[in-house]
């Protein structure tokens, strides 16, 4: 399984936290809760793989720390 970054934060508009993965287009989650948020995003991550996989799609590699320097 590949590690990537999680962002969790917030949303006063949804009433809950959201939660993206920046490498990977498009995957986020919800949940009303940090802990809720953080458990469905790593089903997101899963699917997201599987079907970037199942389509032939480019798999990108985890940035790890590279991906936190490029905030600071």
């Amino acid at each position: 399984m590949f590690k990537y970054a999680i962002e969790i934060f917030f949303s006063e508009e949804d009433e809950g936290y959201i939660a993206v993965v920046p490498e990977l287009p498009g995957c986020s989650a919800f949940g009303k809760t940090e802990e809720e948020a953080l458990k469905e995003i790593k089903e997101a991550v899963e699917l997201w793989l599987e079907a970037a996989k199942n389509e032939g799609r480019k798999i990108p590699e985890p940035q790890g720390k590279e991906l936190l320097n490029a905030f600071l």
